[in-house]
């Protein structure tokens, strides 16, 4: 199986979970380690060699995503290009390479991680909010072109403390969404990696086209437009 965006956070509790499984892990990243293959999933033709090189695949958990946290008014092109080129163009390239292998073989599962962000509004991230958004709806085109042989779902997770999280957001931030969230707390990349790893399992043979939320209860209420704080 594959992991994109292996190297930290949900992407390296994926590696783990799968490992402790028993599976054979193929971690990508856009940073070399000695258990990473460096890549940059935006570049089709390199995604692409990259796949051949794995030869079959089953299961592919498509993670690479990037944020910045800008009003929308300034947003520039690149940084409106960059992470449009890696959430959304990249989960495609990955998804589409994955998917010719797949398809010749014995199937697959192809998990996207969409987010929360694609299902509300939120301030700031109008650029990572709208490729959040374009996953969930590629996820299910692929899912009804693919369907029987190859699974495609998208899972939304809410906060989760990761470094790309803690990057953005002051402990202070951390702490006024913990008490806005109905559970109280972010939720943990090993939780996320949990859920991958039963969507990937034959327990899940009836998912395809499925967007699963998991985010403590934060879109079962008025969190992403509560005004007194900007989240």
């Amino acid at each position: 199986m594959v992991v994109t965006g292996g190297t930290s956070g949900i992407g390296i509790a994926a590696v783990e979970r799968f490992r402790a499984e028993g599976c054979e892990v193929i971690a990508l990243g856009r940073r070399k380690t000695k258990d990473t293959i460096q890549i940059d999933v935006a570049d089709h033709e390199a995604v692409g060699r990259v796949f051949a090189d794995i030869g079959a695949v089953d299961v592919v958990v498509n993670n690479a995503g990037i944020s910045v946290r800008n009003l929308a008014v300034d947003i520039t092109p690149g940084q409106w290009q960059q992470v449009l080129s890696t959430n959304l163009t990249g989960a495609f390239n990955v998804a589409q390479a994955a998917a010719r292998r797949m398809l010749l073989d014995k199937g697959g599962v192809i998990l996207n991680t969409a987010s929360t962000s694609g299902l509300v509004g939120y301030r700031f991230y109008a650029d990572y909010n709208a490729t959040k958004a374009g996953v969930i709806e590629l996820t299910k085109s692929l899912a009804l072109e693919w369907a029987p042989t190859v699974r495609v779902n998208a899972v939304c997770p809410g906060f989760v403390v990761t470094p790309m999280q803690e990057a953005e957001y002051t402990p202070e931030m951390m702490e006024e969404l913990n008490r806005r969230i109905p559970l109280q707390r972010h939720g943990t990349p090993k939780e996320v990696a949990g859920l991958f790893a039963y969507l990937a399992s034959d327990e899940a043979a009836y998912f395809t086209g499925a967007v699963i939320v998991m985010d403590g209860g934060e879109t079962a209420g008025s969190l992403a437009s509560t005004p007194s704080f900007d989240v």
